[in-house]
């Protein structure tokens, strides 16, 4: 049933608050507006951290970390190795590096897991003749990015149930590898995953690439027993989208350490992480786990919860707010109405979104409702969403 409240009422603020108080507006005007130079469109963001929109803005604390950096030389395994312990410290885990995004963590944590920190075999990559080569993987935890896994060289050999994983486990098995957000789909939970690798002594990773919020997910997965964990930087955790987390056990972080930047002929030489990234990674994290996450969480529900009021007295609109149960852990707005009464579909909303003046994104994919996530806009951006699309849909109607 669409919600009701008073529109008007609602539009007439939002509190500002901790990393959600608008980044843009902390910097002054820049001289020259670059993007109109080329040509190329900003739009406000009612999508979430896709990375092909760029995913998140930087809050100004990790924009003066980066700009801090840039002014500087440093030795830059001695900054990988300092940052490294201080993002471990921070979050409460045995080690840590941070990566050029969670897909090259996926690489260089799968590389160590092969290669351990032999020299020949780290040259090598992603000739595996002689190394262990396979990774076990539940046929359900398939994914569009795991093949930043199969980089390495790998074999993957998919399972549904405890009995086969057990049976797929050999000398050739380098690791096992699941992908939290299909943790509900798969026969075999998280905590059952690792109880196995543990009792056959096999290297599990996690990539929990979008899984932060909450906060507490940073440090839950390496303490469950998990050996490697994967996090984006540039999405929940506001760091540059060029960066993200790898975590976990000492031996295997020093082995993906020597299989990426700076160290050539490495499998991850090009994934590049300076010390601009290394820095803003750091302090992304320092700030992250400072914030007052209820408060967060109460802001985000008054930003769904407007939206849902903008529409609520349009002909056969209806709403719902739900909250993804682990990935995009925030509410997102679904809005759906009788599209021969309104003479306009979903795809029609989108477009006359993305084509006004601001250009608006909201979450791709769905042709059956629109879907709206506030987390990624500033204040006077969620009313400005609003109000677009109240106006597209009176129109229609």
């Amino acid at each position: 049933m669409p919600h009701r409240r008073g529109f008007l009422k609602s539009l007439a603020g939002l509190p500002v608050l901790g990393s959600l108080a608008g980044p843009k507006a902390a910097f002054a005007a820049a001289r020259r507006d670059y993007f109109r130079e080329l040509g190329v469109r900003t739009f406000l963001n009612a999508a979430g951290t896709y990375t092909t929109l760029t995913a998140s803005l930087m809050p100004k604390e990790v924009v003066e970390a980066w700009l801090y950096a840039s002014k500087s030389f440093v030795p830059l395994i001695d900054l990988h190795d300092a940052v490294g312990q201080r993002i471990a410290s921070l979050i409460g885990c045995e080690a840590a590096m941070v990566t050029a995004g969670a897909a090259s963590a996926l690489t260089l944590g799968t590389a160590a897991c092969i290669t351990g920190k032999n020299p020949d075999f780290i040259r090598r990559l992603p000739d595996t003749t002689g190394m262990k080569n396979e990774v076990i993987i539940q046929k359900k935890h398939r994914f569009g990015y795991d093949h930043a896994v199969r980089n390495c060289g790998v074999r993957f050999v998919e399972v549904e149930t405890r009995e086969e994983l057990e049976r797929a486990i050999g000398p050739r098995t380098a690791m096992m590898l699941f992908l939290n957000l299909n943790e509900p789909v798969g026969a075999i939970p998280a905590a059952e995953f690792v109880a196995l690798g543990k009792k056959h002594g096999v290297p599990t990773m996690n990539d929990c690439a979008a899984d932060v919020p909450p906060a507490s997910n940073l440090s839950k997965y390496t303490k469950m027993g998990f050996d490697l964990v994967c996090f984006s930087g540039g999405k929940g955790l506001r760091g540059p989208q060029s960066a993200g987390l790898l975590l976990g056990r000492k031996d295997l972080i020093e082995a993906a350490r020597l299989n990426g930047p700076p160290y050539a002929d490495t499998i991850g030489r090009g994934m590049k992480v300076n010390k601009e990234e290394l820095l803003a990674m750091m302090v992304a994290v320092e700030l992250y786990l400072k914030r007052d996450e209820e408060a967060e969480r109460r802001e985000l529900d008054r930003r769904a919860n407007l939206i849902v009021d903008a529409v609520a007295s349009i002909p056969t609109v209806q709403t719902k707010i739900e909250v993804p149960p682990i990935a995009n852990h925030v509410p997102h707005v679904h809005i759906w109405w009788d599209e021969a009464k309104l003479g306009m579909s979903v795809p029609d909303v989108v477009r006359k979104l993305r084509e006004g003046n601001p250009s608006i994104e909201v979450v791709p994919g769905s042709k059956e409702h629109l879907i709206v996530n506030a987390w990624m806009l500033e204040p006077r951006e969620v009313k400005i969403v609003a109000r677009r699309i109240r106006s597209i849909l009176m129109g229609a109607a």
